[in-house]
């Protein structure tokens, strides 16, 4: 019977060192697509900040017209 048990064990055991490794590489994969939004975003914040500057430096220009 102790046998058995040990091989029940052994089974739960390699399942979840496997399930272990699954979620690991799923880390991964996230980690990665978290630093491609990151960069993305930052490039998007960068591109809104150049659009704000030359949106107020074309009401400077009108303001300063009249």
């Amino acid at each position: 019977m102790s046998l058995e048990l040990l091989s029940q064990l052994e089974s739960k055991i390699q399942a979840t060192l496997e399930s272990v490794e699954l979620l690991k590489m799923e880390l991964e994969e996230e980690k990665q697509k978290n630093e491609q939004l990151t960069a993305k975003n930052e490039q998007l914040q960068q591109d809104l900040n150049s659009w704000n500057d030359k949106v107020n430096g074309l009401v400077g220009l009108l303001n300063s017209e009249t």
